[in-house]
């Protein structure tokens, strides 16, 4: 079983471990549908029941926000599920039909057409800007879209063969921003000497700051087993820290005994 660190900004004491085999203790937010917060401290046991730290069980309606989460979170802390899919299960409780969502690390295309199929509507509405710096990986999104959905909903993906940080350039202004993720390293299958770097990262997450509306996410897997690594995390959450308690939730989940898995960082905007 692997050890998992989870912390937050609502409260540096809670940035632990696994307590047992089965039971996690992990500072959760529970998201009203104005994503609202209330933060409770919970225990997250193997069969997803949760409970409170009085051993109460709080049970967890099927239309819940947080409904589906908790088996998510069980599943990454056994090793079972991907740090993406805890992501994609995320974004899934922030993002609604018809809203605008920026891809800044497009890569083989699984996330831009994960957005794509979380806001797209059937009257058109819903929008994905997606971007990579390697052309490749813009071919690769498109070609991956034209297998998996249809050519009306492809029209609803903008993609740019452009670096991230230049993402103001391509989204128009005072777009409503609700989402924007990254995948930090390089590009799975390609070359692996072209990776985002700290310097350009680093001014693609100030971009995204400035468009995200209330209630909105940037999510970022950050992969740090190739040189350079590091050092992109360190950058992330540096700028993380650096937001206010007041104006942003910000969150990061990392395996202790697996140095080279990734990281997954939550930032999210009140």
């Amino acid at each position: 079983m692997s050890a998992l660190r989870f912390s937050s900004r609502l409260n540096p004491m809670l940035s632990n471990r696994i307590l047992s085999q089965t039971n996690l203790l992990f500072t959760l937010s529970s998201f009203s549908s104005s994503f609202k917060k209330t933060s409770k401290h919970l225990y997250c046991t193997s069969n997803s029941t949760l409970h409170n730290n009085g051993g109460t069980s709080l049970s967890l309606s099927s239309n819940s926000p947080l409904s589906g989460l908790e088996d998510e979170l069980v599943g990454y802390i056994f090793g079972k599920k991907k740090a993406t899919e805890v992501a994609h299960l995320v974004w899934r409780h922030v993002l609604r039909k018809g809203d605008m969502v920026i891809d800044a690390t497009c890569g083989n295309g699984c996330d831009t057409l994960a957005m794509l199929k979380m806001v797209a509507d059937e009257s058109g509405f819903g929008r994905v800007y997606g971007m990579d710096i390697q052309t490749e990986a813009i071919e690769n999104t498109s070609s991956l879209l034209d297998q998996a959905v249809t050519p009306k909903e492809k029209e609803l993906v903008k993609l740019f063969p452009i670096c991230h940080s230049r993402m103001n350039e391509v989204v128009p202004e005072n777009t409503a921003v609700r989402l924007v993720a990254f995948n930090l390293g390089y590009l799975p299958g390609g070359d692996k000497s072209i990776i985002t770097i700290s310097r350009t990262t680093l001014l693609a997450l100030e971009a995204a700051k400035k468009m995200l509306i209330s209630g909105g996410l940037i999510s970022l897997v950050v992969y740090v087993g190739h040189p350079g690594g590091r050092e992109e995390l360190e950058t992330v959450e540096v700028f993380a820290s650096g937001l206010s308690v007041d104006g942003w939730i910000c969150c990061k989940f990392q395996m202790l005994n697996r140095p080279l898995a990734p990281v997954l960082v939550f930032i999210f905007k009140r």
